[in-house]
């Protein structure tokens, strides 16, 4: 299900249907959340137990090494998005690659962030040269590509790191190339293989060259 907000962003999105389109995730892809997160916690006295691919249940307190709770750990998020959003630093050479790969692709920016903090989201984006759509989704992805590309007439690419989004778009979409985009290796260590994908990457420089192949583009000079 999509909601009627981000049904109201898709349909206002103006995509030359015959370019390619890629779609990408915004935390963990194009910016460091867990960087900024972690500094957050540690100055509120907790840090992140990277012991699984989960954020409910690694937070812990430094007092005692125990677990926060699910309500204090909501509270941290709501508080840090309200802090940090228009913040956060830039993944090394996502702003670059896709500013290379916009040339002859439409580029849409897919986050699962409380709307509250969109404007704060596109803020930090500007000014890391990632001035893209940005549409605001809640839950899986698949529903929500499947809408943004439902008209899309020529190579379709999602890029995230979540993997239930990416095994989203892969059941909801399979003609779509999915890149799993890993950059910390503390929690990329927690995902297995999913099947369907196009790619797994941790870095910026793979991943813009396998979509380069895959849109006819030349490559990038570095």
């Amino acid at each position: 299900m999509i909601s009627p907000e981000t049904k109201q962003q898709i349909a206002a999105l103006t995509l030359a249907h015959h370019k390619p389109l890629i779609v990408c995730d915004v935390d963990e892809v194009v910016v460091h959340f867990l960087r900024a997160f972690e500094a957050w916690l540690d100055e509120h006295g907790c840090w992140l137990d990277p012991a699984s691919f989960a954020l409910n249940g690694n937070v812990k307190r430094k007092s005692d090494g125990q677990p926060i709770p699910v309500e204090e750990l909501s509270h941290h998020f709501h508080a840090f998005f309200a802090a940090r959003t228009a913040e956060f630093e830039e993944i090394e050479n996502a702003a670059r690659s896709l500013r290379h790969l916009s040339e002859v692709a439409d580029v849409v920016m897919l986050t699962n962030l409380p709307f509250t903090y969109y404007e704060d989201r596109k803020r930090n984006l500007a000014k890391l040269g990632m001035s893209y759509p940005i549409v605001i989704n809640n839950g899986p992805k698949g529903p929500a590509m499947c809408e943004i590309t439902q008209a899309s007439q020529a190579p379709v690419i999602f890029i995230d790191d979540t993997p239930s989004n990416v095994s989203s778009v892969c059941e909801a979409l399979p003609t779509a190339h999915v890149v799993h985009f890993m950059q910390d290796a503390r929690f990329g260590r927690h995902c297995g293989p999913i099947e369907g994908i196009s790619l797994r990457s941790d870095n910026w420089n793979e991943t813009a060259d396998h979509i380069a192949k895959l849109i006819e583009v030349e490559g990038l000079d570095r």
